[in-house]
C-alpha cells in the first residue's frame, strides 16, 4: 500500500474545507426542524410551524451575519424559510412548506448536469474561485476531466433528495419530510463531499501535482 503524499493531503483537506459546508448544511436543516415540531406539536398548526420556522431562520441570520457571512446569503436562507412557511398557509397542506427545498434541489440538478455538459463543471469553478484559480484549472485537461466526474456525485445528492422528497411530498407526509431533510442534509454532504474528493483524486494522473497546481497543456 502506497503511502500517502503530502500534496494529496493537503488538497484533501482543502478540499474538505472548501465543500465540507457543515454550518450552511446544519442551518438548512433547523428551520425545517422547527416547522415540523411546532406543526406536530402545535395541533398540526401550519402558522405556529411557520412561526417556529421563521423565528428559527431569522435567529440563525442574525447569527451568521455576526460571524461575518454574507447578507445577501443570509437573507435569501430566509426568504426561502418564509416563502415555504407562506406557501403552506396558502395551500392549507403543511407538506408545502418543502416546496422551495423541492425546487431548489431540481434547479441545482439540472444546472450542475448543464456546467458539465458545457464543460464548465460547478465543482471546478467553485473549487478554482475559492483558491484564486481563476480559469487555470479549466486549462488542464486532467483537471477539467476530474472536476466533470466529480461533479456528477453532486447531481447525485440532489438527484436522490428529490427520490426521497417527491413521493413523500405527494403523500403530505410533513413528519417523514422533516426527518429525511435533516438525514439529507449534513450526513448527505459529508458523504457527498467525500465521494467527490475521491472521484477527482482517482481522475487525475499519478504524477499530477493535484488541484491547487492546474498544469498547462503540452504545446
Amino acid at each position: 500500500m502506497t503511502q500517502e503524499t503530502d500534496i494529496e493531503r493537503d488538497d484533501r483537506d482543502s478540499f474538505m474545507q472548501l465543500l465540507g459546508g457543515r454550518g450552511s448544511a446544519i442551518d438548512a436543516s433547523l428551520p425545517p426542524i422547527a416547522f415540523g415540531a411546532g406543526w406536530f406539536f402545535g395541533g398540526e398548526s401550519i402558522v405556529i410551524g411557520g412561526t417556529a420556522a421563521v423565528v428559527v431562520g431569522a435567529v440563525l441570520g442574525g447569527y451568521r451575519l455576526h460571524k461575518g457571512a454574507r447578507p445577501l446569503a443570509v437573507l435569501i436562507s430566509l426568504l426561502a424559510v418564509m416563502l415555504g412557511a407562506l406557501i403552506a398557509l396558502r395551500t392549507g397542506d403543511a407538506a408545502d412548506f418543502f416546496l422551495p427545498r423541492l425546487a431548489s434541489n431540481a434547479l441545482s440538478a439540472l444546472a450542475w448536469m448543464t456546467s458539465i455538459a458545457i464543460r464548465w463543471p460547478l465543482l471546478g469553478v467553485v473549487v478554482g474561485v475559492a483558491l484564486g484559480q481563476g480559469r487555470k484549472w479549466r486549462h488542464d485537461p486532467d483537471l477539467l476531466r476530474g472536476y466533470s466526474r466529480a461533479s456528477w456525485v453532486w447531481v447525485g445528492q440532489y438527484a436522490v433528495r428529490l427520490l426521497v422528497f417527491i413521493p413523500l411530498w405527494l403523500a403530505g407526509a410533513t413528519g417523514p419530510l422533516t426527518i429525511a431533510q435533516v438525514v439529507l442534509t449534513w450526513p448527505l454532504v459529508a458523504v457527498c463531499v467525500a465521494v467527490s474528493w475521491w472521484v477527482l483524486r482517482r481522475s487525475l494522473p499519478d504524477d499530477h501535482p493535484g488541484m491547487r497546481h492546474p498544469r498547462e497543456p503540452a504545446m
